[in-house]
């Protein structure tokens, strides 16, 4: 045998060794890791997801932290505060509901830890705030443009064609009243409608508007949730899939709500870039009432998928205590953020925005005001007015 090849077949054989040495060295880890009692291991849809110590029943990571001044949003406050706007009446009786809205394009945050982007914002956060109203009322929106490109503001729902946001765009440093009456009542997505398009949504000018039906919803825990993505490396696929705005955020800071209480969620999907995005529930099923038009369910089910700007509402109630995931049903999503936890804890049966009497919320260019670290109180926020 030629030297040559006897060469070749001592490197084959080395390499063979080696390769057992690590796989064995590799899978002694791995078990030693996965046999820790202080560390939990998170999520059955996200293969890879890190191994996390935490501080206790709720899953609150002491790793993986945003600080809340650079966040982009407090995602466990934006997902239950409502903004109603500033109250007056007209001479014939109509609700005025007066908003002011300022846009930005020149900040960078955190979307995720360690992660900063250029974001666009209405009122310093991405999801923009949740606008509601009653169908009937008179909403009047006064959009600011602090940026330092064209902006505007268009809103899904029925109105005149100069109220649109469509053609006239508002320039840096200028202001326009958008003035019209809410209907019908549902769930709508309001953004810019500057071009290019997909620029100013893809960087975060969206939000949602909640037109209530004049006879009150029956009571719920109520919630908005936005569902949305980042490319942050500009190559028109998207790095990042969130649901109100950070990924992960509510794996680690799973929302609390009580067993057989009705949850109602109003439901956006703002995603650019991808064609579809869905929302599924674990261990339970939900009427879903399609852009929330109807007071009638369009069907009970454990998933939904919509293209972009489709919406609806969500209800439903859990039976059982303990942890159940919601998340994108595309895997590929669920891996690279949008996934989360409900908590389901014995409560009162009471709902959270029960006798509230909420008419605005102020000051809310800034939701970054507690540790993203620490489980939020729930706030009692919602419920129409």
């Amino acid at each position: 045998m030629s030297y040559p090849r006897i060469a070749v077949l001592f490197g084959i054989a080395i390499s063979i060794i080696i390769f057992i040495i690590s796989t064995a060295l590799y899978s002694r880890s791995s078990l030693s890791d996965q046999n820790s009692s202080k560390l939990y291991t998170f999520g059955g849809h996200t293969p890879g997801y890190p191994t996390l110590q935490t501080t206790g029943d709720v899953l609150d990571p002491t790793s993986l932290v945003i600080n809340p001044k650079t966040a982009v949003v407090d995602p466990m406050k934006y997902l239950r505060e409502f903004n109603y706007g500033k109250l007056s009446t007209s001479s014939n009786g109509t609700v005025i509901r007066d908003f002011t809205m300022i846009a930005s394009d020149q900040q960078t945050k955190e979307v995720s830890p360690g992660v900063f982007y250029n974001v666009w914002m209405f009122n310093g956060t991405v999801p923009g705030p949740t606008l509601r109203a009653t169908e009937g009322d008179t909403i009047r929106i006064t959009l600011i443009n602090n940026g330092s490109k064209f902006h505007s503001l268009h809103f899904h729902g029925i109105h005149p064609s100069e109220m649109d946001g469509v053609f006239e765009g508002i320039a840096p440093g200028g202001k326009f009243t958008y003035e019209f009456t809410a209907e019908p009542f549902g769930v709508f997505p309001y953004h810019c409608h500057m071009q290019p398009l997909e620029e100013h949504i893809t960087h975060g000018l969206y939000g949602a508007l909640i037109i209530d039906p004049k006879k009150p919803r029956v009571s719920a825990d109520e919630m908005v949730m936005l569902m949305n993505g980042y490319d942050t490396d500009f190559d028109t696929e998207n790095n990042f899939y969130t649901v109100n705005g950070i990924p992960y955020y509510y794996m680690h800071h799973p929302i609390q709500i009580d067993k057989n209480r009705l949850i109602r969620i109003y439901l956006v999907n703002m995603l650019e870039f991808d064609p579809l995005n869905n929302f599924h529930l674990h261990a339970n099923m939900f009427n879903f009432y399609k852009t929330g038009t109807k007071l009638i369910p369009d069907e009970y089910t454990d998933i939904v998928t919509m293209n972009q700007a489709e919406r609806g509402i969500l209800e439903f109630s859990y039976k059982y205590p303990g942890k159940y995931m919601f998340h994108a049903h595309k895997t590929e999503f669920a891996e690279k953020g949008w996934t989360g936890l409900f908590l389901v804890k014995e409560g009162t049966n009471q709902s959270i925005n029960e006798n509230l009497n909420v008419t605005s919320i102020k000051n809310i260019t800034n939701y970054s005001t507690t540790g993203f670290n620490k489980t939020a109180d729930v706030v009692s926020t919602g419920g129409v007015n």
